[in-house]
């Protein structure tokens, strides 16, 4: 079981944090030899990404504490100590928080809202919009706080030339597409007349313990992401959205009914799939096929079966591929789009 586990932190320190978490790569590496910690670890429910919620719970729990560690966060402080430092007052930390980390893993998601996933999806919903012509109805499935619901409203520059207005304030979403030219319908917002969250754990923006956690999700050195979803609040503040608690692939039938039979409906969701047993990914195919017999719809996703961008068009149980993406930056600081098939 240790073993399994080390190992978790090393890829994780590897894959995801090499060239973009200094701190979280340094403290991951050394949690992989330390079996004390990784007792702690076994904790984390199955299905749960353990190093992903070890590590926001200890920066949760030390986003309100004045202990030792909080000088070693870049989030946390301007002017952080050494990584070298850092593991023995990291283990302190832990140990002496264990009860209270033992909790979080059982209350907890790791469900960090990427506002910028936006950056990929937005020329999507352009494109479906202007196909169509009929306003769209989202669901997204693991919507966390909804933050990806808002996609139509935020502004957006593409290889720091090609600006996208659609609110008259400060807040940009950028990203590099590596791809084929961006379609030319991105610089008409799609109307979208519903926005529908599904999550076990849904956030409730307008919790401040709530949102404290959504913050302690964003790992320490990315203070570009953290000012990102600062920004990105009052907008959603202001939108009509449902969130529903709740397992998305057995509520996702019902809620469609619901729906104005005018409105193309779109199912997406982006890095949520693979904390989804395969059996139940396959569940999901033939609920949207299910769905597909009484209305079209779109599914734009990735991690259900490979690691790709999808965008789907089902209809009477057929499904058609509209496009496939490369899989893109997980933070989506790029992507390469691709025309339609």
């Amino acid at each position: 079981m240790l073993a399994k586990l080390s190992q978790q932190f090393r890829t994780f320190a590897k894959n995801e944090c090499e060239n973009s978490s200094p701190l979280y790569e340094h403290l991951a590496n050394k949690i992989a030899d330390d079996d004390e910690i990784l007792k702690i670890a076994t904790f984390v429910p199955q299905g749960q990404p353990v190093p992903n919620l070890l590590l926001a719970g200890v920066h949760y729990l030390l986003s309100s504490s004045q202990d030792e560690l909080f000088h070693f966060y870049p989030s946390l402080t301007a002017t952080p100590k050494p990584i070298n430092e850092v593991y023995p007052v990291f283990k302190a930390f832990v140990l002496s928080h264990s009860d209270e980390l033992k909790a979080l893993f059982q209350e907890k998601l790791v469900q960090t809202n990427e506002i910028r996933r936006c950056s990929y999806l937005y020329p999507m919903m352009t494109d479906i919009y202007e196909r169509h012509q009929k306003p769209l109805a989202f669901i997204e499935i693991g919507a966390s706080a909804g933050l990806q619901l808002g996609m139509d409203r935020y502004n957006y520059c593409y290889n720091e030339q090609l600006h996208i207005t659609n609110c008259n304030n400060t807040f940009v979403l950028s990203s590099e597409n590596r791809g084929e030219s961006l379609p030319a319908s991105i610089t008409n917002p799609p109307v979208v007349c519903q926005r529908i969250g599904i999550d076990l754990n849904p956030i409730d923006i307008h919790n401040k313990k709530e949102l404290q956690w959504l913050q302690a999700l964003i790992w320490p050195e990315h203070q570009e992401r953290r000012l990102l979803l600062n920004q990105a609040l009052p907008i959603l503040k202001e939108l009509d959205l449902q969130l529903i608690k709740g397992d998305g692939i057995k509520l996702l039938n019902d809620i469609s009914r619901d729906i104005n039979q005018e409105a193309m409906l779109v199912v997406y969701h982006t890095h949520v799939a693979n904390q989804i047993p395969m059996e139940l990914r396959l569940e999901l195919i033939e609920q949207l096929k299910e769905i597909s017999m009484e209305r079209p719809l779109y599914h734009c996703y990735n991690n259900l079966f490979d690691s790709q961008l999808h965008q789907d068009f089902i209809d009477q149980g057929e499904i058609e591929s509209i496009r496939i993406m490369e899989r893109p930056d997980g933070h989506a600081r790029w992507f390469k789009w691709s025309k339609q098939k």
